[in-house]
């Protein structure tokens, strides 16, 4: 069985004109550091924003875990989105242009619960929390992804897998059940 959100997320690059757009390799780039905009002159159309925040987390939900960690991070901001919000914004959108046909294939067969999760430590360099994932697959795909800001302080990135795990154990014994 293959899954995919194809005509949607035409869709979506189409309504905000990024349907030629010059594709990237992956949708988040580690390297910048967000902030939060503390100059009101800076924020750049927020109504828009928070559009493309709503349609992209459409997508996440239904059949893109892979845009989870990108998304999830810029709907921080999307009360006050600034220039640098924007570019990380079209950076989701130039990846999903280029893989637009990306969707959950499952097999028969193995039909074996697998969980896989991860943290970042505090790459926010505005934010002390940092961001927790993961993902569980049952015949080869993903039935289960979310990725959120922790609500517990880390002290270190061992501390942010430690909470990171907790969170997810919590996921595979309701699977499990």
């Amino acid at each position: 069985i293959f899954l995919d959100q194809s005509h949607y997320v035409e869709k979506i690059l189409k309504k905000y004109n990024f349907l030629d757009c010059k594709h990237v390799a992956t949708s988040f780039d580690a390297s910048i550091h967000l902030s939060f905009v503390t100059n009101e002159k800076k924020v750049i159309n927020q109504k828009e924003y928070a559009s493309m925040i709503g349609s992209l987390r459409y997508a996440t939900d239904c059949t893109r875990p892979d845009i989870a960690y990108a998304v999830g991070v810029l709907s921080r901001f999307t009360s006050k989105p600034s220039r640098d919000h924007w570019l990380a914004m079209g950076r989701i959108m130039r990846y999903l242009s280029g893989t637009k046909n990306y969707g959950l294939f499952y097999n028969k067969y193995p039909a074996v619960l697998e969980g896989y999760c991860n943290a970042d430590w505090n790459t926010l360099s505005c934010v002390s929390l940092s961001t927790s994932g993961f993902i569980f697959t049952l015949g080869g795909g993903a039935i289960c992804w979310k990725s959120k800001k922790q609500t517990i302080i880390a002290n270190s990135t061992i501390e942010a897998e430690f909470i990171a795990l907790a969170s997810v154990c919590e996921e595979a014994n309701w699977l499990r059940d």
